[in-house]
């Protein structure tokens, strides 16, 4: 049987991806720290948790991953709160629309402060305290957008592959410390990264996106697709040539 996941931080929790997996993780008996920007959203969430828990199982901490400077006594403030630690989430994430003709390197830097840059800092205060423990759960939320260089969103692809590398480097440093560091490709989920926007391939809810990342993550997976046949598509748009896969509109 897997280690259970007792207590845990959730980075980027306030809706979506984030939302769902600290609702899943306090469902199944863990206690969760719930890291956003939002209050009212965080507060919103807690209170649902802990109604729901019949006592206080979720605690919110309002923090925007673009202030490193307030982690290192952030972190530790949490880990104590908690009475321990054993997993972190990375779930925040930004993908502000960019029209076919825009090159805005606001947006581009704003992608990488959140989802790149964001997501080493707290993984990386998580690798020291668990490479010291000899164990714990490092877990990325990447996106299958980070496998190649897609035309729509390049700032995108490009914030999620390093993340997939960053992730890669730190499972190679840490698995023989005892530290598992599992990296999640979703798809298409419904939040509101994706509403509106027609067509899409395999959608599934929020919900069902935490339940089988939560599962991953309890099997120490290195990556895990979800849903399951991003896999083999995700195989595919890798073997494709550059000189053929820049002809595809994708």
């Amino acid at each position: 049987m897997p280690e259970p996941i007792r207590k845990a931080i959730v980075v980027g929790a306030s809706s979506g991806i984030g939302a769902a997996i600290a609702k899943r993780l306090a469902a199944d008996g863990a206690y969760v720290a719930v890291v956003a920007r939002r209050d009212d959203e965080l507060q919103r969430l807690c209170d649902e948790i802990n109604q729901q828990a019949g006592e206080e199982r979720a605690m919110p901490f309002v923090h925007d991953v673009r202030n490193r400077d307030e982690l290192p006594l952030l972190f530790q403030d949490i880990a104590r709160r908690l009475d321990g630690l054993d997993t972190i989430f990375y779930a925040a994430g930004v993908m502000p629309e960019v029209e076919p003709n825009e090159y805005s390197t606001d947006k581009d830097a704003l992608m990488i402060e959140v989802n790149t840059i964001g997501a080493m800092a707290w993984l990386n205060e998580g690798a020291k305290r668990f490479e010291r423990m000899g164990e714990g759960r490092l877990v990325g939320i990447s996106s299958i957008a980070g496998d190649r260089g897609r035309r729509g969103n390049p700032a995108y692809c490009t914030s999620k592959a390093a993340m997939n590398t960053f992730l890669e480097s730190l499972r190679n440093r840490l698995e023989v410390k005892g530290v598992s560091v599992t990296t999640i490709k979703p798809g298409f989920v419904d939040t509101v990264m994706t509403k509106g926007k027609p067509g899409l391939l395999w959608l599934i809810s929020p919900e069902d996106a935490a339940k089988k990342i939560v599962s991953a993550s309890l099997k120490n997976k290195n990556t895990a697709y979800v849903p399951g046949q991003w896999r083999l598509v995700g195989t595919i748009i890798r073997s494709i040539p550059s000189f053929l896969f820049k002809r595809i509109n994708i």
